[in-house]
């Protein structure tokens, strides 16, 4: 099995700080890519951040010089600074990974099961 384990979420008001973390596991041959995204109540799922295989990172227009995205690769784990939050940002909170498995050698995306995030005013 290969499965993406966030936290990090909660209630914090705005101005605040936050930082997401997402650990994948499993039988995994090579990440290729990660990075976030988040939906909220009654909105459709947008891209948040993430890393490309080659290495650049990408970021949405709403978020960009508060956000920041991090990787440890020993760790297998991507991480998402929020400073300077807004109640704009609430929203649960996807991590999102394309990922080849071993045994067999497989590539495919995989979701985390997301962390809320509340920014109060």
């Amino acid at each position: 099995q290969v499965q993406l384990v966030e936290s990090g979420g909660g209630l914090v008001q705005a101005g605040g700080s936050l930082r997401l973390s997402c650990a994948a596991s499993g039988s995994i041959f090579s990440i290729n890519a990660m990075g976030w995204y988040r939906q909220a109540p009654g909105k459709q799922r947008e891209l948040v951040a993430t890393f490309t295989s080659g290495g650049s990172a990408n970021y949405a227009d709403s978020v960009k010089g508060r956000f920041t995205i991090s990787r440890d690769n020993a760790k297998n784990t991507v991480y998402l600074q929020m400073n300077s939050l807004k109640p704009e940002d609430t929203a649960v909170y996807y991590c999102n990974a394309d990922i080849t498995r071993t045994y067999p050698i497989y590539r495919r995306d995989y979701w985390g099961q997301g962390t809320q995030v509340t920014v109060s005013s």
